[in-house]
């Protein structure tokens, strides 16, 4: 049987409008997929909805049209695969690795960080009869086995799940699936095969791979590419009030590319199309640098590549 076709995809979530930090997540992704022959999908990630922002799903799709990015299939929104999610949910139950967690956001914050930076978990809950589900979160009783992948760029990866990060949640205690769960559903149910994004998510991805070992779904490829800081070394993000993609889309994708570390054209292309041509096929994933943060103004001063 021949492997599966490359399936990538691009994953952003409506909280507000594209910035330099979504543009160097679509064009890596968009790249390394077409480069390959493969596909390329848009998912909107609303499974938050708490933080959804109205019509800011419509905005991302019309800025990506505006900037070349074609995608395959329909758009795929997370709000509306609940009752997928669900059905996992009832999976890892029926496994015997859920359990209702009463702690407290305070008793949560006062708990030590990992080597990961988050707050491990300490199984406070774990084993202990809860009274009542009702706004309960739902947490996955983890175990010791290291969690161990490579990837593209960042190299061999491992964690231990019990000591790094503790038994997660998968649905929250307002209701809403967590992110975690959602992606794992989604990656697997659209045949995801190569997952490229930012290195903000490399610490996550263990807890995916734990979750697809237990709902019996493949495990993608992985490639972490660097995430673009701002001057006082936090992700670009909308909070932190990175500022919009401007309405010229060639000066940016040019400063995207080369932030990814890609080689420089003999002849600047002059229009959006001759620029995504020629980057297809010039894309080299071996290029990428592999420090996991950037300043989002490193080496693009000069911007040699802008019109």
């Amino acid at each position: 049987m021949s492997p599966p076709r490359y399936r990538g995809r691009f994953a952003p979530s409506p909280t507000g409008a594209l910035h330099f930090g979504s543009l160097i997540a679509a064009l890596a992704s968009y790249c390394d997929a077409r480069a390959q022959g493969g596909e390329w999908l848009l998912r909107i990630e609303d499974v938050d909805l708490t933080r959804r922002r109205a019509g800011a799903a419509e905005a991302i799709a019309a800025t990506l049209t505006t900037y070349g990015f074609v995608w395959d299939g329909p758009v795929c929104k997370q709000s509306e695969r609940g009752a997928l999610y669900a059905q996992a949910l009832d999976r890892l139950r029926e496994q015997g690795r859920l359990f209702a967690c009463a702690c407290t956001r305070r008793e949560l914050e006062a708990t030590l960080p990992g080597p990961a930076g988050e707050r491990v978990y300490p199984g406070t809950c774990r084993g202990r009869p809860v009274a009542g589900t009702e706004g309960r979160a739902w947490r996955v009783l983890v175990d010791d086995a290291p969690v161990a992948f490579s990837d593209r760029l960042q190299g061999r990866q491992q964690q231990r799940l019990d000591r790094d990060v503790g038994d997660f949640v998968v649905r929250r205690g307002d209701g809403l699936f967590a992110y975690q769960l959602a992606v794992v559903v989604d990656d697997a149910l659209q045949g995801i095969t190569d997952v490229v994004r930012g290195a903000d998510l490399l610490a996550s991805t263990p807890r995916q791979i734990w979750l697809q070992r237990q709902l019996g779904f493949a495990t993608p490829t992985y490639l972490h590419h660097p995430i673009a800081i701002d001057g006082s070394g936090r992700k670009l993000s909308k909070e932190t009030g990175a500022a919009q993609l401007p309405d010229d889309p060639l000066p940016a994708l040019f400063r995207a590319w080369q932030f990814l570390g890609q080689s420089a054209p003999q002849r600047p292309p002059r229009s959006v199309a001759a620029f995504w041509r020629w980057a297809i096929a010039a894309w080299d994933s071996r290029s990428l640098p592999p420090v996991a943060m950037l300043p989002s103004d490193a080496d693009v001063a000069s911007q040699p590549f802008a019109r």
